[in-house]
């Protein structure tokens, strides 16, 4: 099996990323099919709820960025998505099923406060949209001069 390429150059330059109580890229000894590595979760978001129709036509499906509606994933992937990583109460996730002609995977953020999951086109986007997220949270400011 042959990793989508902007993982692959993540993990040129890193085998794994980040702290396990934080948000966490996994090592590659770590990664695997989420059916495998984390069942309950396989099987909790791929039985399909009565408001939810397996499958989602293409016309819904096929939607990123702000006008994607994350309740339109598809259940039937996820048990097949590798997981590489978790963040705040979610996991990331690739999906071999939908590829670019570059060989991107499309890459999945999956938590339990989202009616589905937040799709991207490739571990690039998801990576660049999590960095802009992060970039504009307020942190609060310390001031040690003061009781």
């Amino acid at each position: 099996m042959e990793l989508p390429p902007s993982y692959r150059q993540f993990l040129l330059f890193a085998n794994g990323w980040g702290s396990d109580d934080d948000c966490c890229l996994l090592r590659t000894e770590e990664i695997g099919w989420l059916r495998d590595v984390d069942p309950s979760t396989a099987e909790s978001w791929s039985a399909p709820q009565r408001e939810n129709s397996w499958s989602v036509p293409d016309e819904l499906y096929l939607v990123y960025g702000t006008e994607q509606d994350s309740i339109h994933y598809r259940g039937e992937y996820v048990p097949s998505t590798l997981l590489i990583g978790y963040w705040d109460d979610g996991a990331a996730l690739l999906n071999p099923h939908v590829k670019t002609s570059e060989g991107e995977w499309e890459a999945w953020y999956l938590a339990p406060w989202l009616p589905g999951a937040n799709r991207y086109r490739s571990f690039w986007d998801l990576a660049m949209n999590e960095l802009e997220i992060a970039e504009s949270t307020p942190w609060p400011m310390i001031d040690a001069g003061r009781p």
